[in-house]
């Protein structure tokens, strides 16, 4: 236990002590020394990341209801942080009761981005844990990770003992179950990993892998599903953050899945089937959560919240509680066509700063390719009646580099977004406030397009520099323009379809300075270049690797949909490419 030293000897050097005090309002601590099982909720980024993190704020409350078992926070500490922690040879520590991570019995990742990998090495190798899988002993925790990351998770195969594939609610109760009883039988850490990928399909235990290239008939894992959402738990106290988080409000997932199947979108072919939560049971989660924190906003979280069938009688039964007491309504972007028919009722309840619609691509014809359904004549209409329900800003999303684009599509998002700044002239006779987010299209596993490989990075540098040159012949204000950055999505491309080979690069590119890989003061992407080098690796060349029909996936053993269906998707938009082109 750590608490003396971290007071006298870690808090007043760092920049943002609360970030790791803990101590919050409705945080859980328990007594260790009275728990059977100490179970360490890792999250590879900062505090006020972390805290937004509705998975993480689920487990936790999950787990520290069994009785026995504590569950206690860690976080990535900060680069101020991290020098102190060395300097002084202080072990990273959990947030509850200031304890060494070593001392737990396990260490659970939350995976969420490729781009984190390198903040869980940190964090392993901080808490004194020998971050590869091999060197460990039975003193040493089990190194668990879950998270969307856990189904194209090869890349880390040689860190974590254990992944858990899919949903998390039910399988981490069976899984915590599991590795309790075979402590208390005096098990090894290889019989207990053994005895959960035996018992749970949704496991994958990396030391288990046949090995690259091999068929993996008997080895294929699934998803685990949350068949009963509407009583799946929720967290009704959840913790007020000391330091604001990015996300500082009553959060409440409405529904799990989506009906869309856009071909670049891995939730949306991973997180199935859809279910949904009554509205009695949101409105009283919602309520619960308010009065136990007081935050002013309430967040209704899904993948495509006009999808879910009540909404109006939802935002009504929300409104109509919680409008006296100052709280407002977030919803993620509302999905052109249905979501034009809500505003009249949403504009009652949702605060109007901007409304957020995600286009993915400027033609009609790019978006058949990857299967987005949208007009323009519906985009437009929903911008005006946005305009006419109040809203004064649009936040647009486009992603470039998707199969079968050219450079006039690129061109295509500077004019499109002009149109519909000027569309609200129509409404009040001023311009609209434009904000267009442009991403880098990311081929992802599980995905049709999984298949396909990246642009190459010079094709992203020549479009934003047309974009850019575009917005300024229209001398607009009213339209700003946001970037990814380009490095970071040809990495992103590399390590997320790569196999056990990347964990090496991996090793190489944290040992090298790597950090916080996903923060623009900190990403380096010459570590990584070198990286990949020192293995015979180009990371451009891996970005825009293409793979085979026939061939044997790195990510196809651990859940998803079935392959032959994500092909009957892919041969489908290759043939709206072809239909693209020019008649000869």
């Amino acid at each position: 236990m750590l608490a003396e030293r971290v007071e006298r000897e870690f808090l007043d050097y760092v920049r943002k002590p609360g970030r790791y005090i803990g101590g919050e309002i409705n945080r859980i601590k328990k007594d260790l020394l009275q728990c059977d099982l100490k179970v360490a909720l890792c999250f590879p980024d900062i505090y006020e990341v972390a805290m937004s993190y509705g998975g993480l704020a689920i487990i936790y409350d999950i787990l520290n209801k069994i009785d026995g078992v504590a569950a206690e926070r860690v976080f990535a500490p900060w680069i101020d942080a991290e020098k102190v922690l060395r300097e002084k040879k202080i072990p990273l520590f959990s947030l509850e009761s200031k304890a060494a991570l070593r001392i737990f019995d396990i260490v659970g990742f939350s995976l969420t981005n490729e781009l984190c990998y390198s903040n869980v090495l940190n964090m392993l190798d901080l808490g004194g844990i020998n971050i590869r899988s091999a060197g460990r002993d039975e003193n040493d925790p089990l190194v668990i990770a879950g998270g969307g990351m856990s189904n194209c998770c090869e890349p880390m195969g040689e860190f974590v003992d254990l992944f858990v594939l899919g949903e998390a609610e039910e399988a981490v109760v069976e899984l915590i179950e599991l590795i309790r009883g075979q402590k208390r039988a005096g098990a090894a850490k290889k019989a207990i990993l053994s005895k959960a990928a035996e018992e749970f399909d949704w496991v994958y235990v990396p030391v288990c892998w046949p090995g690259p290239g091999a068929r993996v008939t008997g080895h294929e894992r699934r998803n685990a599903v949350v068949e009963d959402f509407e009583n799946a738990p929720a967290p009704v106290r959840p913790i007020v953050p000391f330091v604001q988080a990015i996300h500082e409000r009553v959060s409440v997932e409405i529904m799990r899945g989506c009906p869309g199947r856009c071909r670049f979108c891995q939730a949306s072919f991973c997180r199935r089937p859809i279910r949904y939560r009554s509205v009695e049971r949101i409105i009283d989660i919602a309520k619960k959560c308010y009065h136990a924190t007081g935050f002013d906003t309430v967040s209704l979280l899904s993948l495509s919240s006009a999808d879910y069938p009540h909404i109006e009688e939802l935002a009504g039964g929300l409104h109509e509680y919680f409008q006296d007491r100052h709280v407002g309504l977030s919803l993620p972007s509302l999905r052109v066509g249905r979501g034009l028919k809500l505003l009249p009722e949403l504009v009652k309840s949702v605060r109007k700063g901007g409304l957020t619609i995600a286009v993915e691509a400027a033609s009609e014809e790019l978006r058949r390719i990857i299967n987005k359904p949208l007009k323009d004549e519906d985009l437009f209409a929903s911008a005006e009646a946005a305009y006419r329900a109040g809203w004064r800003r649009l936040k647009l999303y486009f992603m470039v580099g998707l199969p079968g684009e050219s450079m006039e599509d690129v061109r295509r998002i500077v004019q499109l977004s002009f149109e519909l700044g000027r569309l609200r002239r129509k409404i009040d006779g001023r311009t609209g406030q434009v904000n267009v987010a442009v991403s880098w299209f990311v081929p992802k596993p599980h995905t049709p397009f999984g298949w396909l490989g990246q642009r190459e990075k010079s094709y992203f540098e020549q479009a934003k520099e047309l974009i850019l040159d575009e917005k300024r012949k229209h001398r607009a204000k009213f339209l700003q323009f946001k970037f990814h950055n380009i490095d970071r999505s040809v990495l992103e491309s590399a390590i997320g379809r790569g196999g056990r080979d990347c964990s090496d690069v991996i090793e190489a590119a944290w040992r090298s300075g790597a950090r916080f890989d996903l923060w623009d003061e900190c990403f380096d992407y010459t570590l990584w270049q070198r990286a990949f080098e020192k293995f015979g690796m180009d990371v451009e060349s891996a970005a825009q690797r293409q793979f085979g029909p026939d061939e044997i996936l790195p990510w196809e053993h651990l859940g998803g949909p079935d392959k032959k269906y994500l092909l009957g998707h892919l041969d489908k938009a290759m043939k709206e490419v072809e239909n693209l082109k020019p008649e000869t």
